[in-house]
């Protein structure tokens, strides 16, 4: 680990694909407008499952590049799609023209990968797997990390990062770190989970999928809506650029395998960490991105954690009402929002919030709050208390 304080990493650009839409505009027009994406499960003619969806339009229409159809599969179809938003596929060729392709490195966070290739070949066939299903380029967990880096041509350090919904936002981390100690010198970040039976059918035997649409911090709530999602960063040593991730915290639980600590001290761990690189105290922080999934413990959990911290005055929303918790993907949706918070001088609010929890003790605002944002901390926790915490902010 890197201790201290850190120099402040430019974000120069990035994009986001969820079920509100391809690209930064679609997104935030939805959050501008207080629409969610969510929609009754109907993923795969699923008809015994009674629960909300975050389903992205259009994935199953994306046609890979024709070098890479070894690697077709929903997932990487998903990422190709979000590849292709806000020009970032010219900014990313940019940074490998201006760096060297050996010299722009890619880590890409995801828990699902492919599984639902898997799930069809078994359709197909359990007693052969057919001819076409390929695991090492679909359901393998660095199948997306290598698929983007052949898609864009980069040939630096390449890492998939799986430690569940905190997947993509480690990846932050990793590539500062290795742009810290001369492993790159351009990071192209991301993270991708899509819709899969395994996912669906695994959190309902956990008893974790609410029935109607997620309501995190609400009294009434009563677990998650899944999604899913794309999107990437482009990070960049000295480049200009008015957006930066100025810290990042991670810790583990060291509790249970998946629920967090009741009293939340790995992600207050996590989060003073982020405050600490930042060189900023709590009360720097504007706005609060928080992880809010709609279960009754990482709610509770969370809460705990950021009162501890930051008390009841900073704003903290969860923006899941919105896409449904997209998994390994969160981390880099929940960052572009908070982003795109700081662009617009506005924070969301928390969606589907009818009435907080008696024990929530932080500030949650029930309607969008328009206020300068400089500074935003988002949180993303997994499964097995995998927590990171992000700052992300404007340059001073």
């Amino acid at each position: 680990m890197i201790s201290g304080s850190m120099t402040p990493l430019a974000i120069t650009d990035y994009t986001l694909t969820t079920c509100l839409g391809a690209g930064r505009a679609a997104n935030w027009d939805k959050i501008d407008r207080a629409e969610s994406g969510l929609k009754p499960c109907d993923f795969f003619d699923i008809t015994d499952l009674p629960t909300w969806i975050g389903e992205v339009a259009g994935v199953d229409q994306q046609a890979l590049p024709a070098r890479l159809a070894n690697y077709d599969c929903r997932n990487n179809r998903l990422a190709w799609l979000a590849l292709q938003q806000d020009d970032f596929l010219a900014k990313a060729s940019q940074a490998i023209e201006t760096y060297g392709a050996a010299r722009v490195g890619v880590f890409i966070g995801t828990s699902t990968s492919g599984i639902h290739q898997t799930e069809l070949a078994y359709f197909e066939s359990r007693d052969h797997l057919p001819d076409w299903y390929h695991y090492r380029s679909t359901h393998n967990v660095f199948s997306v990390a290598d698929f983007v880096q052949q898609a864009l041509g980069a040939r630096g350090v390449c890492i998939a990062i799986s430690t569940a919904c905190s997947s993509s936002a480690k990846v932050f981390a990793s590539a500062y770190r290795a742009i810290a100690t001369g492993m790159c010198d351009a990071a192209i970040v991301g993270g991708v989970d899509s819709l899969c039976l395994t996912t669906l059918y695994g959190f309902h035997s956990l008893q974790l999928v609410s029935p109607d649409k997620c309501k995190p911090f609400d009294k009434d709530r009563s677990g998650i809506s899944i999604g899913e999602a794309g999107g990437f960063a482009l990070l960049e040593k000295d480049a200009d650029s008015p957006l930066a991730l100025l810290g990042y915290g991670e810790s583990g639980d060291a509790y249970h395998m998946s629920s967090p600590h009741p009293d939340g001290e790995g992600a207050s761990l996590a989060m003073q960490m982020a405050l600490d690189k930042a060189g900023l105290a709590s009360e720097d922080i504007d706005y609060i991105n928080l992880h809010g999934t709609g279960t009754l413990a990482n709610d509770a959990a969370e809460s705990k954690a950021v009162a501890h911290l930051f008390g009841e005055h900073i704003w903290a929303s969860s923006t899941k009402g919105w896409t449904g918790h997209t998994l390994g993907a969160a981390g880099i949706v929940e960052t572009g929002f908070s982003l795109m918070s700081i662009t617009h001088n506005r924070i969301p609010s928390n969606l589907h919030l009818q009435q907080p929890d008696d024990g929530m003790r932080i500030a949650l605002p029930l309607t969008a709050v328009q206020q300068p944002v400089r500074r935003v901390l988002t949180n993303s926790f997994g499964f097995g208390g995998s927590n990171c915490s992000l700052v992300v902010g404007a340059r001073v």
